[in-house]
């Protein structure tokens, strides 16, 4: 495991709830990553860890070799890839993440 894809994984593994975007969650930089931090927002989670790619070039590109995910946003929970921003809404709507998350439908 290269040290960008340890990195990504120290930090997926050691934090509950973590979104790979771009931005910040007080200012995202694409539609795709507001959109994200709004249905986790929804869903009532608070323990929210971000990473921010545009400020790291070897993350963001190490990120979608991590999951083989090519797009960004990514959700992890629990240690585990959840999807993207459409998937997040998918799973929403469907009353899918909020179980994921042990947030209250």
């Amino acid at each position: 495991m290269s040290e960008v894809q340890q990195r990504i994984d120290d930090l997926v593994k050691s934090n509950r709830v973590v979104l790979f975007m771009k931005g910040t969650a007080q200012f995202p930089m694409c539609g795709f990553s507001g959109r994200a931090v709004q249905i986790l927002k929804a869903c009532g989670v608070n323990d929210l860890t971000t990473f921010n790619v545009l400020e790291d070039d070897d993350v963001r590109q190490g990120i979608k070799d991590y999951a083989n995910w090519p797009t960004i946003p990514q959700l992890y929970v629990n240690g585990e890839f959840v999807g993207g921003s459409d998937i997040m809404m998918e799973m929403y709507q469907a009353g899918e993440l909020q179980q994921v998350l042990g947030a209250e439908a």
